[in-house]
This record gives structure tokens, sequence and C-alpha cells, in this order.
């Protein structure tokens, strides 16, 4: 369980800065970026639960299910704080930054269970 948690923190520190640190390097704006940062988080979390797996003792190897969870609800937070916004005014969305979204769906993507 210990493990479990120093790997969520791990992933979520690592996420934050690493994306930061990659999206410097590809050059894309607008709406477009964020559905970018969503697929080079998504993967730098299931990296960093490669790595480890390896280390950490009570942390089993991610699968490739793990990867295509992650993607995929990263993606769906990203489209969400895009397209929803607009649509219903009264939630306050501004509250939460979208990079933060983001990050927060790749990692409940890759600690979902089937």
């Amino acid at each position: 369980m210990l493990g479990r948690l120093v790997l969520l923190l791990l992933q979520i520190a690592g996420g934050y800065f690493l994306g930061k640190i990659a999206m410097g390097y590809i050059p894309v704006s607008g709406d477009l970026a964020l559905f970018v940062y969503a697929v080079v988080v998504s993967v730098i979390i299931y990296l960093i639960g490669v790595v480890a797996a390896q280390i950490i003792k009570d942390v089993s190897t991610p699968s490739a299910h793990a990867l295509s969870s992650s993607l995929v609800l990263a993606l769906i937070f990203a489209a969400i704080w895009i397209f929803v916004p607009p649509l219903v005014p009264d939630i306050p969305w501004s509250k939460v930054p979208d990079r933060w979204a983001v990050l927060i769906g790749a990692v409940l993507g890759y600690f979902a269970k089937r």
C-alpha cells in the first residue's frame, strides 16, 4: 500500500514537472496544446510506473491497459476542459487549471482497474 502511495506521488510530481519540460520542446499552441499535453503526460506517467515497478517492492509492472486507460482518460479530461465550459458557464471551470485536470485524469486512468 505504501509503495502505491509513493508511486502516486512520484507520478504526480514527475508528470507535472517533466510534462512542462517536454512541452517546451514541442512547438504547438492553442487548444491542440492541451491534447498534446495529455498524450505527453500519459506516456510520462506510464514510464514512471515502469521504472517504479523495478525499484519499489510492492508495485507491479503496468500493462498496456494502464497506458491506454491513462491516455483515454487524459484525453477525455482535456476534451471536457476545452469544449464543456462554454456550454455550462455556471460551473467555475477556471478554479482547476486545465493542465492539472489532464494530469489528474491521466493518473486516475493509470490506477483504474477493470
